[in-house]
């Protein structure tokens, strides 16, 4: 039996994935570019096809998809209960924003 969870998910350009307290979660990029912020963290984190991250805190971590995306997501953020994917789409602009679509 395994005791790690995965999830495989296509993601659109723009759609985002919201993790919740998923701290050592383990995400693969297999196609496509995201982008990743963390919860009171500074740094951003950009994934491009092949590049392979681990959620450093628990929080909330958005994941938004920079264009057609296959991500593989690895640990407990992979449970539906702290994962939720929501359909954004980035609108440019000086403060920019982000709009439901």
């Amino acid at each position: 039996m395994c005791d790690r969870l995965s999830k495989a998910l296509d993601l659109s350009r723009g759609e985002m994935l919201a993790l919740d307290d998923a701290r050592g979660t383990t995400l693969r990029v297999s196609r496509g570019t995201v982008w990743i912020t963390q919860e009171k963290e500074l740094r951003d984190v950009v994934l491009g096809t092949g590049d392979t991250w681990m959620v450093e805190r628990n929080g909330l971590t958005l994941v938004e998809a920079h264009a057609a995306t296959a991500l593989d997501i690895v640990g407990r953020g992979a449970e539906p209960a702290r994962m939720h994917v929501t359909g954004r789409t980035y609108v440019p602009g000086p403060l920019g924003r982000m709009a439901a679509r």
